[in-house]
């Protein structure tokens, strides 16, 4: 599958994949920025892209820097709509307890293009029972 993108800004780098089987391709802040404890900041990335319809663009962390610096997503995961043409940002948020500082080209997050159903939505008076019903949230077993 062929994903076209523009740059917004001269500086900005495609997105590219570190290796043949990487399921998300990085994607780069435009900008040097430094993230106080507890911050969230729109990490500005310079690109925009096409994603066809049926499918997302979905954005993720990248394991290294949210493990070894603090600074992941503050949205956990990013939504790219097929019909969205405007930059890729990345809400970044520092979790750790230290000034953090993002350099201009670091790959920021990482970008996978996946298929979604889109649902129709029925409303009813009852729903299918199963053996779990309604418990959640640890309902079955220890997490």
């Amino acid at each position: 599958m062929k994903i076209r993108f523009i740059k917004t800004d001269e500086r900005a780098q495609a997105p590219k994949y570190g290796t043949e089987f990487s399921a998300g391709a990085d994607i780069c802040a435009l900008d040097e920025v430094t993230l106080s404890p507890g911050q969230t900041v729109l990490i500005h990335t310079g690109i925009a892209v096409e994603i066809p319809d049926g499918y997302a663009g979905f954005i993720y962390a990248r394991s290294g820097m949210a493990t070894k610096r603090g600074l992941a997503p503050a949205n956990k995961v990013g939504v790219i709509d097929s019909d969205y043409r405007g930059e890729i940002m990345v809400a970044m948020y520092n979790q750790s307890s230290e000034n953090r500082t993002v350099m201009a080209g670091e790959r920021v997050a990482q970008m996978v293009i996946a298929p979604y159903i889109k649902a129709e939505f029925d409303e009813c008076e009852t729903l299918d029972e199963t053996l779990r019903g309604s418990g959640g949230f640890g309902s079955t077993g220890r997490s």
